[in-house]
């Protein structure tokens, strides 16, 4: 209780960001920038560059929202070390436009993806690993969920039972 009194008292400014104008573009222009990357690149097919916009999206994705916990600013005492940026964006709350936005656009990538692939079963099955390795942590099912050998402190996880 104490801590979500504490998470309460000050805005948190690491997980804020998400709701701001623009925030959503970004997205977009990201898997754009990469897939203009991926395919000036000499001696990447089509179907290759595809398969590494997904990747490098999905990595960094599940990177930036599931792997990294707590914030860079030490103003909060501590509220929010045990959070990842998912769990702390929109306090916490399921199924908000921003986090049906964040759950939609790796499934459209994936979908792309998968297309302009031509269904390749290497190719899917490629994809199909990164898109789960990203929806599976966003899931409520997941919410506060830490798997040790990912998370590299299993200890971490009865922080909130304390």
């Amino acid at each position: 209780m104490e801590q979500l009194n504490d998470q309460a008292a000050i805005p948190n400014l690491n997980a804020n960001w998400v709701n701001a104008k623009g925030a959503w573009a970004i997205h977009i222009v990201l898997i754009i920038a990469l897939k203009i990357l991926f395919s000036i690149i000499p001696g990447i097919e089509r179907d290759t560059s595809w398969t590494l916009t997904n990747l490098t999206y999905m990595f960094g994705s599940y990177l930036m929202f599931h792997w990294v916990r707590g914030i860079p600013f030490e103003f909060n005492a501590g509220a929010f070390d045990n959070l990842n940026m998912w769990e702390q964006m929109d306090n916490g709350d399921q199924f908000t436009p921003t986090k049906k936005f964040l759950l939609t656009v790796p499934i459209c990538l994936f979908l792309a993806s998968t297309h302009y692939t031509r269904y390749d079963l290497t190719y899917f099955t490629i994809n199909t690993l990164a898109l789960l390795g990203v929806i599976v942590p966003k899931l409520p099912v997941s919410h506060r969920l830490r798997v040790s050998f990912l998370s590299g402190h299993p200890d971490d996880r009865y922080l909130d039972e304390r």
